[in-house]
């Protein structure tokens, strides 16, 4: 006769059992995994734009490219074209081959001709262009920033290099450059919230970090505020969150354009 022994049902529920629990245990970290891969290529996609962005310097006498995604002025073309629709605020967007046409047609693209490195993997979908240029680096000039070392326009007139960002991961594209107040303790574009609670940027000496936000604060605000800028100049509300916005206004224009309260 054949002995063999079936499965009884208790023993079932407790295989499945265990196998839950594994899975409870492991699918957090192959998430953390997955993340963390989906920021190293974004940081390597800043870092290809940055040396595309270097170039472009030495080929036009330390000239930097005009910052300002979607603007040109007068006898310089802005980096990319216009990636973003005009209700962008509420969630719109261009047609994804009318956005890489405007990437293409960017003065940058001779110098990074790769599409894919203007898109970090985590962006939103549909979303062709992720990046955006900081508003000190021939981007927007604001209130108080237009002298030499705070609002440029040569890289040759850029102290520390190494402490001055260039490029940011926004997660989705909006019109000119990311706007960082000087003369005022308050966030103008929203931080970014990406990767774990943080963002990823670029330095004008070509390096690329990941900062993860301090406050509380910055990370609710900007998932809270994130693809629609319901309103400027918003004040941080912990020490931490302060901490976050100095370090923002610091790496963008090189210092503070006033005292600091905290």
């Amino acid at each position: 006769m054949d002995k063999r022994r079936a499965f009884t049902l208790i023993e079932l529920l407790t295989v499945i059992t265990i196998i839950a629990v594994l899975i409870a245990i492991l699918l957090p970290s192959l998430q953390r995994a997955r993340e963390q891969g989906k920021r190293v290529a974004c940081l390597n996609n800043l870092r290809e734009l940055t040396l595309a962005w270097i170039m472009y310097t030495d080929d036009n006498d330390g000239r930097i490219v005009n910052g300002m995604g979607g603007i040109d002025r007068p006898k310089e073309k802005a980096w990319v074209g216009k990636c973003w629709a005009s209700d962008y605020g509420t969630g719109g967007q261009l047609l994804e081959a009318e956005q890489l046409k405007a990437i293409r047609e960017g003065s940058l693209f001779p110098y990074c001709k790769n599409e894919k490195l203007y898109r970090c993997p985590t962006g939103y979908q549909g979303e062709m262009l992720t990046y955006a240029v900081m508003d000190s680096m021939n981007g927007m000039p604001r209130e108080g920033t237009e002298k030499m070392g705070i609002w440029i326009q040569n890289r040759m007139n850029i102290p520390e290099p190494i402490n001055r960002a260039v490029f940011i991961d926004e997660g989705w594209v909006t019109p000119d450059s990311f706007a960082v107040h000087y003369t005022q303790e308050k966030w103008w574009d929203d931080p970014p919230v990406r990767h774990g609670d943080g963002t990823t940027l670029s330095f004008a000496d070509g390096h690329e970090e990941y900062w993860k936000w301090k406050g509380v604060d910055t990370i609710k605000m900007g998932r809270d505020r994130e693809r629609g800028h319901p309103g400027n100049n918003y004040s941080p509300q912990t020490p931490q969150g302060f901490w976050d916005l100095y370090e923002m206004q610091k790496s963008t224009w090189g210092d503070l354009g006033y005292t600091p309260s905290h």
